[in-house]
């Protein structure tokens, strides 16, 4: 599969370089139905926030659970993937696997990542409690379900990144810094840099 490299960040800023797979399951998208607007709205965000250098790995696939874990196991294990974010898949319907692929590869899985996000959804849509989206540990990466939709991806990835970062460190991942106008993450006074 070939991955769209996007890089962004400023190489003179506290941080350490990180790569961030992103990944778009679609059926329609991966058959050229409709064009992807999940990957490049994800890739967005990142470019307005992170002031730590990054690289993203993008990539659209069908709606497959085996090609999904595939995906998910080669950006993370083979491409050094600090952050693996989905977009898609995440419904109830037969051919949404992408939370059930996200925990298949799982090596512990974060349940308040689902739980945010359903809750931010909520504020907007009811039919929020349909969707079954993950954040899970593998190594020393974090993977997290987004929604589909670009607007849904913005108003979710806005409120849960805060949490990201620390997460990451607490992996032993990259240390994450933002554009202080953008976003502000927590961590403790002790993990600051």
């Amino acid at each position: 599969m070939d991955f769209k490299k996007h890089q962004g960040g400023n190489e003179n800023h506290i941080g350490e370089h990180i790569n961030i797979g992103i990944i778009t399951v679609s059926d329609r998208a991966f058959n050229g139905e409709y064009v992807d607007e999940g990957g490049p709205k994800i890739i967005e965000f990142f470019s307005e926030v992170l002031a730590t250098p990054w690289t993203s790995h993008s990539v659209i696939i069908p709606d497959i659970k085996v090609e999904i874990e595939k995906q998910i196991i080669e950006l993370t294990d083979e491409m050094n993937c600090s952050l693996v974010v989905t977009t898609g898949g995440t419904g109830p319907t037969k051919r949404d696997v992408t939370p059930d692929a996200t925990i298949a590869i799982a090596d512990k899985e974060l349940p308040g990542f689902g739980e945010l996000m359903r809750a931010i959804s909520l504020k907007y849509v009811p039919t929020a409690i349909l969707s079954r989206q993950v954040g899970v540990i593998r190594g020393n990466s974090l993977i997290i379900n987004l929604p589909g939709q670009p607007k849904a991806i913005r108003e979710t990835i806005d409120e849960i990144f805060p949490a990201i970062p620390y997460c990451i460190d607490l992996i032993e991942g990259p240390y994450i810094d933002t554009k202080k106008d953008t976003i502000t993450v927590f961590r403790p006074k002790n993990a600051k840099r």
